[in-house]
């Protein structure tokens, strides 16, 4: 046997027994540990928030331009940052800011 042929060989065994560890590792199941259940994070966000997210998807485009769309985005960043609410922060209160370039959007 040539070291051409030979090296096929060996390649080929080498590619089987990789696949062969890779299917068994993947097959098996391990324990979930202790207090680690299923993680909805539907559940955990409150119903106000998930519908105005929900709302500003809807709206698309325009949704960059809207300021109450631009407080739920912040707000829900904070949350998944892990960031404390400002005092006095929350999702009904109406936006009394603009942004600075709303104006510019409106006048085209």
């Amino acid at each position: 046997m040539d070291g051409k042929t030979l090296a096929r060989v060996v390649a080929v065994v080498f590619i089987a027994v990789a696949m062969t560890a890779t299917a068994l590792e993947m097959s098996r199941k391990e324990p979930k540990p202790v207090g680690e259940g299923q993680h909805t994070p539907a559940a955990s966000v409150p119903n106000s928030l998930r519908d105005g997210l929900r709302r500003c998807q809807a709206l698309g485009e325009a949704a960059l331009r809207d300021d109450g769309c631009a407080r739920l985005w912040a707000e829900q960043r904070d949350r998944f940052l892990g960031l404390e609410k400002p005092s006095g922060s929350s999702i009904v209160e109406p936006a009394t800011s603009r942004s600075p370039d709303a104006g510019q959007h409106e006048a085209h």
